[in-house]
């Protein structure tokens, strides 16, 4: 596979760019090699600047869920911006996106759009301590929130705990305000809140954990959290930038029956363009400047063509069945790949469109602690083998995979064709 230009590429961004990329996974530092520069997709197929083709499972991380340059969203975007890209004022657009959404979610009866699913999160973290007017949050080990400074907290030793950043650049202040402990254990929780009651303002969660792998927590953990933060006054907070209407059109949220108080949603929403949003009740958004104290703002907050985009791919994904046949498209892509995987070398773990690839015996994975970091050696091998093949996977054993409406039945054969040549290697 000849990837002389990408590579070219790479060398020069490394001039430019820290590490040479705007975003870090996107470095290949995982897989080993240089990256891929993508020219141009369509369907469910990119290719990059050497002219390589590949059938693509990462559709930008989960929001490309009808796949790559749609013609409806194109066409509808492209008669946007002829009437201009950005007035920082308000247009009829945000009010059609917001009723498309409310009119079809109950979890949530008023929302704010922003710019990015971190800026979502921020903002509902500061939302849920204007509200209760406490400080400390409780956030999960293996759950990923986006770069927020109080959010890149890993746990320490203990049960509960407040940790150490992950990042340089936040300070020991900010740390102090954030409780991280174990997912998937009652325990840690009914620990912290015992001993941090009255200061809790939120429980932060992916109720489908998806950024360290795909830890399944069930509906029991979520409802058992449900009911903690209820007994306690302390708000639930689901983050759903990659869940939401990626599982269905009402996310986790929808698929589990589960009210949380506060959700943040992701680029989804917008077609691939850059944009989040967070919701609640009626009750909880009054508190939301202009209306109440609790400031936040963004000059392209609801901008023109993202909430186009997102008018054009949500209304399709309302479409009779279409959830029901992506994930049986999803079903006959694992389980395809489960036969060519006679050896056992690796598990299947899938939700909705959402899959994962885990080097393990174990029957489930709930943890970041159960993901054995020494088998990502062998994805490493897997993924350049796949690469060779035409198959597209974000560039970490530890990202998940995800389907798009795009994708064919002929997609999902020649993957699972790929997958059995990659195994012969990994075997040999």
């Amino acid at each position: 596979m000849n990837t002389t230009k990408s590579a070219e590429l790479f060398e020069k961004a490394k001039t430019y760019f820290p590490g040479g990329v705007n975003s870090p996974v996107r470095a290949f530092r995982s897989v080993g090699g240089n990256p891929l520069f993508i020219e141009k997709g369509k369907g469910s197929h990119i290719w990059d600047v050497d002219g390589n083709e590949y059938i693509d499972y990462c559709c930008s991380w989960g929001p490309l869920i009808l796949g790559h340059a749609n013609d409806t969203v194109l066409n509808a975007v492209d008669k946007t911006m002829r009437n201009g890209t950005s007035f920082g004022a308000p247009t009829r657009l945000e009010n059609e996106l917001a009723e498309l959404i409310l009119s079809n979610n109950k979890f949530i009866e008023k929302l704010r759009f922003v710019s990015s699913g971190t800026e979502a999160v921020m903002s509902a973290i500061r939302l849920a301590r204007g509200f209760t007017k406490r400080n400390k949050i409780l956030k999960f080990e293996g759950c990923y929130h986006g770069h927020v400074d109080s959010l890149l907290v890993k746990a320490g030793s203990g049960l509960v705990t407040f940790g150490n950043s992950s990042s340089a650049g936040v300070p020991e202040s900010f740390v102090n305000e954030t409780i991280t402990v174990p997912l998937h254990n009652r325990e840690a929780v009914e620990e912290a809140f015992k001993k941090y009651k009255n200061d809790i303002a939120c429980v932060i969660i992916e109720p489908v954990p998806a950024n360290n792998g795909l830890l399944l927590q069930g509906k029991e953990f979520l409802n058992f959290l449900r009911d903690q933060c209820t007994a306690h006054q302390t708000l639930l907070i689901f983050d759903e930038v990659i869940s939401g209407f990626r599982l269905s059109f009402t996310g986790a949220a929808g698929l589990f029956d589960i009210q949380p108080d506060i959700i943040t949603y992701g680029k989804i929403i917008g077609g691939g363009f850059p944009v989040g949003a967070y919701g609640a009740s009626k009750k909880i958004m009054s508190c939301v400047s202009p209306e109440g104290p609790v400031y936040q703002a963004g000059t392209l907050s609801g901008n023109p063509v993202a909430m186009t985009a997102g008018i054009a791919q949500l209304t399709q994904c309302l479409a009779k069945d279409f959830y029901v046949k992506l994930e049986e498209q999803t079903s006959y892509l694992v389980e395809g790949i489960e036969k060519v995987n006679s050896f056992k070398l690796f598990k299947m773990f899938k939700l909705g469109s959402i899959f994962w690839i885990a080097f393990t015996d174990k029957k489930e994975i709930t943890s970041a602690e159960d993901i054995d970091a020494n088998s990502m050696s062998y994805f490493k091998t897997l993924y350049h083998s796949l690469l060779e093949s035409g198959v597209y996977l974000g560039p970490s054993g530890y990202e998940v995979g995800f389907l798009s409406s795009a994708h064919s039945k002929e997609d999902l054969d020649k993957t699972i064709s790929a997958f059995e040549v990659a195994l012969r290697k990994l075997l040999n």
